[in-house]
């Protein structure tokens, strides 16, 4: 069977996937299988999801990321209890499992509920990792049902201090053996860092070749943060999309003179700047692809290539809005890499 050690984690699979130690719980597998889809689970319903993960574990993955607006937690915990009862993973203490707090939960006195509810749908005693998953607040619908719509005029600023002391909370009682942040900038880092207790174990961000986040990921390898890169192939198709980077020439040519997929070369580079990194296919051969990136490197000569791509993120403004903490995707993010937006539109609704 599996375990972590100071090289990884060994899988049944044969597949040896290094780990990193974080600043508190245990070391975290070094690329994660994610559960967000377009439809933010609608489409794939419950069994899907379900399939989708036993495949991922029987292909060698042991990290996997979701979070409560993913509507996926239910399907995780199914798969892992699953795959355990199969004997594919001896326990549950196998996997590194994380989750996110959602912006309509991101309020003092709704921190620790949203957490055990998540614990609920997972069927686990603890998440190993628990997430802010974005740096603002939704003011919470007066009656349920409105599922990961964002309605833009409820956006409000995040009582910071009130939501990461609840989160050390949630830490402190075992619910979350560490605890982090998705999504924010140097600045609202800093902040965060300025009164933390416990300070956030990682942050999760978008990166890949056309989002590099120089700046973040050096302010967070000083502070002890560990970066953990999501889209990492730009999440073509949903609308969160960054679609600069499946169609780019270089590195279709990079791809080539390795005799790799486009996928794995910016996952390959994303392992490479010493991130942990969110892959993401339900397809069982592109999940198998993605774990190939150890065995190989990329060039000196491809490094510098892609260093020299222009910056893009892909489409945040479902946070942004005139009446909200942040008018600008340039506010949000502090002025880091806020050039080339997409121009698809999330589930949001302005009114």
């Amino acid at each position: 069977m599996a375990g972590v050690d100071k090289h990884g984690t060994t899988t049944a699979a044969g597949v040896v996937v290094p780990a990193v130690p974080l600043s508190s719980g245990k070391p975290m597998p070094r690329v994660g299988f994610g559960t967000a889809t377009p439809t933010l689970g609608q489409a794939e319903g419950h069994a899907g999801v379900t399939e989708a993960v036993l495949r991922a574990i029987a292909a060698g993955y042991r990290h996997f990321d979701t979070a409560a607006v993913y509507n996926a937690e239910a399907a995780l915990g199914d798969a892992v209890a699953q795959a355990v009862r199969a004997g594919a993973i001896a326990s549950r203490d196998e996997v590194y499992v994380t989750s996110k707090l959602w912006i309509t939960d991101a309020h003092p006195g709704r921190v620790l509920p949203a957490l055990k509810k998540t614990l609920q749908n997972l069927g686990m005693a603890y998440v190993d990792l628990y997430l802010i998953h974005h740096p603002v607040s939704l003011r919470p619908p007066e009656a349920q049902g409105r599922g990961p719509v964002v309605v833009k005029k409820d956006l409000v600023a995040m009582d910071m201090q009130g939501v990461w002391e609840e989160m050390e909370e949630c830490h402190r009682q075992g619910l979350a053996k560490a605890i982090g942040v998705s999504n924010f900038a140097c600045k609202k880092l800093e902040h965060l860092l300025s009164f933390a207790k416990i300070p956030p174990a990682a942050n999760q961000v978008e990166v890949h070749p056309y989002c590099r986040q120089n700046k973040l990921r050096e302010f967070c390898k000083v502070r002890g943060i560990q970066l953990c890169g999501y889209s990492p192939l730009g999440a073509t198709g949903t609308a969160w999309a960054n679609n600069n980077v499946m169609d780019s020439p270089v590195l279709k040519q990079i791809a080539q003179d390795r005799g790799k997929t486009v996928a794995q070369v910016c996952i390959r580079w994303v392992y490479e700047q010493g991130d942990c990194v969110i892959t993401k296919s339900f397809n069982e051969s592109r999940m198998r692809e993605n774990l190939d990136i150890f065995d190989w490197e990329l060039t000196d000569d491809d490094r510098r290539k892609i260093s020299d791509l222009p910056e893009s993120r892909g489409n945040y403004n479902f946070l942004v809005h005139e009446s909200g903490p942040f008018k600008t995707v340039e506010d949000l993010w502090d002025g880091e890499i806020t050039a080339g937006q997409s121009n698809q539109t999330p589930l949001v609704s302005s009114d």
